[in-house]
């Protein structure tokens, strides 16, 4: 995933859309704190992302967007993007009878 981001900064590789499945694992943000992570059954992947730790396993669907948001507008709104972001798979959902 950081090979992409750079390949997308550097104008060499397009935009990016992964949804797949983990294995079991714990992703740690930045906040994470190993006291924490009380029972560590699971393999831990450390990341640059922000937050404490995250669970990832079989059935649940992880959606990851690689894309440069400031070639798709001039300041980049984070928040909007995130909103706009949920409101698109909450629509997808919808059309499969999901409620998101």
């Amino acid at each position: 995933m950081e090979d992409r981001v750079a390949a997308i900064r550097a104008g060499e590789a397009d935009d990016l859309l992964w949804l797949l499945e983990h294995p079991p694992l714990y992703t740690a943000g930045t906040s994470a704190n190993v006291d924490d992570l009380r029972n560590p059954q699971f393999p831990v992947f450390t990341t640059g992302r922000g937050g404490q730790y995250t669970y990832h396993g079989p059935e649940q669907r992880v959606g990851y967007i690689i894309c440069d948001l400031k070639k798709r507008q001039q300041i980049p709104d984070i928040k909007k993007y995130v909103c706009d972001l949920e409101e698109v798979v909450i629509r997808a959902l919808t059309h499969f009878g999901v409620k998101g």
